[in-house]
C-alpha cells in the first residue's frame, strides 16, 4: 500500500508496517515524491495548504484521508465519493483543554495586564477575579469538552454542558437563551458547520451576563466578529480567542486593540503532546487499514 505522509518521522513510523510503502509529501508544492494516482492512504500536513487539498483530485485510487486535526470543514468539499475521511478526534484533547483552562485563568487573574505593567516597570497591585466558584459553560461537549471539564473541576467550578443533542447531563443548544445568563465563562468548542457559523452573534452575546468571558477554541467563524467587537468596546464582555474571523488576523484589525481581549494565533493543539498522539494515531490507522480492520474517527456528514 502506498501512503503519503507530511514528514519523515511519520514516514518512519508507518513505514515499519508490513505492506506499507511510505513517502513524504509536505503539501507545499514542488516536486512530488511519486505518482499521486498510486496513493491509497493520505495524511495531509497539520497546517493544511491549498496544494495539500488540491492534490486529492490527482489521487484517483485514494481510499483513505487521515487528518491530523479534528476539524474537517476545509477538506470535506475535496473528498471524492468512496473515499473515507477520518479526523484526529482525541489527539488534541489534552493540549486544547490545557489552552482553554490556561486562557481562562490568564483572563480571570489579568495576567496580560500584569505582563504589560511588568514591561513598564510598574507595580500595579489590585484585586482580580478568579476561576474558583465560577460557572463555566462548555458549548460543544464532546471529547475535548470532557477534557476541559476534568481540568476545571479541581478549581471548584460549576460546569454546564451543552451539545447539539441533549443527553444525560448535557443540555441541548436550543436551551442556550435560558442558560447563557447563568455562565461567568462561555467556552466554544463546536465544529465548524453551517449550523455553527455565526452561532455567537448579537443575540447570543447579549444573553451573556455583564463581565462574562467568552473563550473561543473552536473556529473563528463561530463568532460574529462585529458583534463581539461591539461588546468588547463597551466593556460589557471579555474574550480569549485562539481563533478569529478573519484568520490569520491581519495587522491593524480592530480585534488586536479591543479592550478586554487576549488573542493567541491558533495554537491550542500545537504542542509536542499532540504531535506524539498524531503520529501514534496515523500508525494505528494505517495498520488497521492494511489489516482490513475498521478505522477510527470516520466522518459521516459534516462531522
Amino acid at each position: 500500500m502506498r501512503i503519503w505522509v507530511p514528514d519523515q518521522e511519520m514516514a518512519d513510523s508507518v513505514g515499519a508496517i508490513d505492506g506499507v510503502s511510505a513517502q513524504v509529501y509536505d503539501g507545499r508544492g514542488g516536486e512530488l515524491p511519486g505518482d499521486p494516482a498510486e496513493v491509497a492512504f493520505y495524511v495531509p500536513p497539520f497546517v493544511a495548504t491549498p496544494r495539500s487539498r488540491d492534490i486529492l483530485a490527482e489521487m484517483t485510487n485514494l481510499q483513505v484521508v487521515q487528518l491530523q486535526v479534528a476539524g474537517v470543514d476545509t477538506f470535506l468539499p475535496h473528498i471524492a465519493d468512496g473515499v473515507v475521511l477520518c479526523n484526529a478526534r482525541g489527539v488534541h484533547d489534552a493540549s486544547t483543554a490545557e489552552w482553554v483552562v490556561g486562557g481562562i485563568i490568564a483572563a480571570q487573574r489579568e495576567f496580560p495586564g500584569f505582563a504589560g505593567a511588568q514591561r513598564e516597570g510598574r507595580w500595579d497591585w489590585h484585586m482580580t477575579d478568579a476561576l474558583t466558584d465560577r460557572t463555566v459553560m462548555i458549548i460543544g461537549y464532546g471529547s475535548v469538552g470532557a477534557a476541559i471539564e476534568r481540568r476545571l473541576l479541581p478549581f471548584e467550578t460549576r460546569v454546564i454542558r451543552v451539545a447539539r443533542t441533549a443527553r444525560d447531563g448535557v443540555q441541548p443548544v436550543g436551551a442556550l437563551p435560558d442558560l447563557l445568563p447563568e455562565a461567568d465563562v462561555v467556552v466554544l468548542i463546536v465544529p465548524s458547520t453551517a449550523e455553527t457559523t455565526g452561532m455567537a452573534g448579537k443575540a447570543f452575546l447579549s444573553r451573556m451576563k455583564d463581565g462574562a468571558l467568552l473563550v473561543n477554541a473552536a473556529r473563528g467563524t463561530v463568532v460574529d466578529t462585529g458583534a463581539l467587537l461591539a461588546e468588547l468596546a463597551g466593556g460589557r464582555l471579555r474574550a480569549v480567542l485562539d481563533v478569529t474571523d478573519p484568520e490569520p488576523l491581519p495587522a491593524g484589525h480592530p480585534l488586536w486593540t479591543a479592550p478586554g481581549v487576549f488573542i493567541t494565533p491558533h495554537v491550542g493543539g500545537s504542542t509536542p503532546a499532540s504531535r506524539r498522539r498524531a503520529v501514534a494515531l496515523v500508525r494505528e490507522q494505517a495498520g488497521r487499514f492494511v489489516a482490513g480492520e475498521p478505522l477510527h474517527n470516520v466522518i459521516k456528514g459534516d462531522y
